[in-house]
């Protein structure tokens, strides 16, 4: 139970952060954006990481290597996609694409862990993927090809994402949230640092709006959605984490209409309605596979059972 409210206070966070990249993007490049909100992050969580004195011993250099190509993956190559795609496209088109990376986790999955997917769980799949595709060609028939072209973008975060969350699984064994989000995030810090050098030319300092919004996106969005997922991650299988992420969607099309004043076709909101039946058929599998085993944490089939290290 606390796993599943984790992750849907990871996917509150998260669904912020679509509309509030928006706004910076008005004074602040998008790999800039990406360098600042992670370096903060990561300093944050170095200095957790420092003050918990219960803290696990520090990973051995094959878990270093995996967690930090983990954090490159799903840091920076997967907000590289994002910011960018954002600034083409729209946050509630951002917001919605997102129901599709459930599926790709899942095939991710299948060729990597050999997982096995109950029939309600690769329904609820399919049917985001549905939603998405409703919102991509809405895009395309009314952003024409600068806003298509943000779609595709965000379509390839997912392949990151995806990457993320199974890499990562192999790469947590015996550490924590904290130092696995940490070694993550400093990964990803540097690889936006090094990509951030390509808009150098048009660095300049942001406005006070700007500032703090990108402190909210490395403290909360960042460090704590992170955490939040991490943990919730550690105690379920990657694609059901990533299929409540489907919620994301629904709460970035409430903060795209209110925060940045963004208008709702009726494609997308037929697209949130199909996101929200996925959701509910990818939960209603996991209740009833902790019903059946209440001591359990996973069912039977999900990679943990098999030998497989629990994920971040």
């Amino acid at each position: 139970m606390w796993a599943v409210c984790a992750v849907m206070a990871a996917a509150l966070f998260w669904s912020s952060s679509y509309a509030v990249t928006k706004q910076v993007l008005d004074d602040v490049g998008p790999l800039t954006i990406g360098a600042i909100r992670f370096t903060l992050a990561a300093l944050l969580l170095g200095v957790l990481v420092r003050l918990n004195r219960h803290r696990p011993a520090r990973p051995d250099p094959r878990q270093r290597r995996q967690l930090y190509l983990s954090g490159f993956l799903g840091i920076t190559v997967y907000f590289v996609l994002e910011n960018v795609g954002v600034d083409l496209s729209t946050a509630s088109d951002a917001s919605l694409i997102v129901a599709t990376y459930p599926l790709m986790t899942m095939l991710l999955e299948l060729v990597v862990f050999r997982t096995r997917m109950p029939l309600p769980r690769v329904t609820g799949v399919l049917l985001a993927t549905v939603g998405a595709f409703l919102v991509v060609r809405n895009g395309a028939q009314v952003g024409g090809s600068s806003r298509w072209t943000g779609d595709i973008l965000l379509l390839l975060g997912g392949l990151a994402w995806a990457g993320y969350n199974v890499l990562g699984k192999r790469a947590s064994a015996g550490q924590n949230a904290v130092s696995v989000t940490y070694h993550q995030t400093l990964a990803g810090a540097a690889g936006f640092l090094l990509a951030s050098l390509l808009e150098a030319d048009d660095w300049r300092m942001p406005g006070a709006t700007a500032s703090s919004l990108l402190v909210y996106l490395a403290v909360a969005c960042s460090v704590g959605g992170f955490l939040l997922y991490n943990y919730g991650l550690r105690r379920m299988a990657s694609s059901v984490a990533v299929n409540i992420l489907n919620l994301v969607p629904v709460f970035g099309v409430v903060g795209a209409v209110v925060i940045n004043g963004e208008s709702i076709r009726p494609a997308q909101a037929t697209g949130g309605v199909i996101i929200i039946a996925g959701v509910a058929l990818g939960m209603i599998e996991r209740e009833r596979g902790a019903a059946a085993k209440p001591d359990a944490g996973l069912v039977p089939d999900e990679p943990e059972a098999a030998g497989v290290p629990t994920a971040r």
